[in-house]
């Protein structure tokens, strides 16, 4: 059995939260498989800050302009940051997520379309020159006036795997989110035979020790049991404090859970809240609601051994406010102070670091 207190060191130390690593940018993003980059382009530079030492925002710039890592709606049907070669293999493992999401959304207003015809001259177009979907839902359109554009445009999104170019997601320059296909972007086609048990193992690297529903809540495919038990011989299981089964790779880390988790500042959106039916191994309950808002923001976070305690934001006076949720002990508040200037000095801001009242 493993407390949840364990099964949070187990995490931290497998997001390299326990201890930074000097791995380079592109390993650690394939180690965990893409960071959420929905909201550009902070988070994915702030999950890279709090995990890597020596890291400077131009590392990942350089890397996607060399298109050696993309934007890419993958996990969840959200937008994700990974590597070129997880673009190719992730898609069409993923596929499912994105179909399921067309369906549930916007499946009234494309009733009768022939998709396989949209997506054909929607990669016509996006392969012509990369294009933003304000752009692109209007062309579409054009020969079919009866439909929404926006609705045309974000089916192109689930069919197609579009990857958002340059300088879309690049620190402090930025601009439209212009798309064009993985295949014309990368200058090779997708993967003809991912494998989902790759897919499971390296979750669990990443992730584990974790059950199915974890699985589905990082992921958004579902029926990945069998996969599971199809793997169980090559994996180690466990049972959590409510009795539910847990699988693992026999090598990966699990600390003892008294091992001490230093103060970090986690990134908006940052995958560590977003891949386990039951946060509760980082996210108390009762906090919930204060990290992950009601239109689907999930701020920057305070992590006080190994549990988040409060939240911060990079604000446009490039001041670091971190406000906890009680009272820090003074050592935790040092240790807030250290990390907040830390990501000041990435940013190079001139402003300054303010540790709030609780709130």
């Amino acid at each position: 059995m493993l407390t949840t207190r364990a099964l949070g060191r187990a995490l931290l130390a497998r997001q390299h939260l326990l201890e930074r690593t000097d791995r380079p940018p592109a390993e650690l993003i394939r180690h965990l498989g893409g960071l959420q980059a929905q909201a550009a382009p902070q988070p994915p530079y702030l999950g890279l800050l709090s995990r890597l030492d020596g890291f400077t925002p131009d590392r990942l710039s350089t890397l996607i302009e060399q298109r050696a890592v993309v934007r890419i709606a993958l996990q969840r049907g959200t937008i994700h940051l990974v590597t070129a070669e997880d673009c190719l293999t992730l898609r069409p493992l993923l596929q499912p997520v994105l179909d399921q999401a067309l369906r549930t959304t916007y499946g009234k207003r494309l009733a009768g379309l022939d998709l396989a015809a949209l997506a054909a001259e929607a990669r016509s177009l996006v392969e012509e020159r990369p294009r933003t979907f304000q752009q692109l839902g209007p062309l579409l359109a054009a020969s079919r006036p009866d439909r929404d554009p926006a609705a045309l445009a974000q089916a192109a999104r689930c069919l197609l795997p579009l990857v958002q170019v340059p300088p879309r997601g690049l620190w402090g320059r930025g601009g439209p989110a212009a798309h064009t296909t993985a295949e014309a972007w990368l200058g090779r086609p997708l993967d003809p035979a991912p494998a989902l048990d790759d897919l499971v193992l390296r979750y669990l690297a990443a992730f584990g020790p974790a059950g199915p529903a974890d699985l589905k809540k990082w992921s958004g495919l579902s029926g990945l049991g069998p996969v599971l038990a199809r793997l169980a011989p090559r994996l180690r299981t466990f049972r959590d404090e409510q009795g539910r089964l847990l699988h693992d790779l026999p090598q990966a880390p699990r600390p003892a859970e008294d091992v001490p988790a230093p103060v970090r500042l986690l990134a908006p959106f940052d995958n560590l809240l977003l891949s386990h039916a039951d946060r509760g191994r980082v996210l108390p309950e009762r906090y919930r609601g204060r990290v992950m808002t009601q239109n689907g923001i999930v701020l920057g976070t305070l992590l006080v051994d190994g549990l988040v305690a409060g939240t911060w934001r990079l604000t446009a006076e490039q001041d670091v406010v971190v406000q906890p949720f009680g009272p820090l002990a003074p050592a935790d508040r040092e240790g807030a102070e250290a990390e907040a200037r830390r990501v000041l000095a990435f940013a190079g801001g001139e402003g300054s670091v303010r540790v709030e009242a609780p709130a």
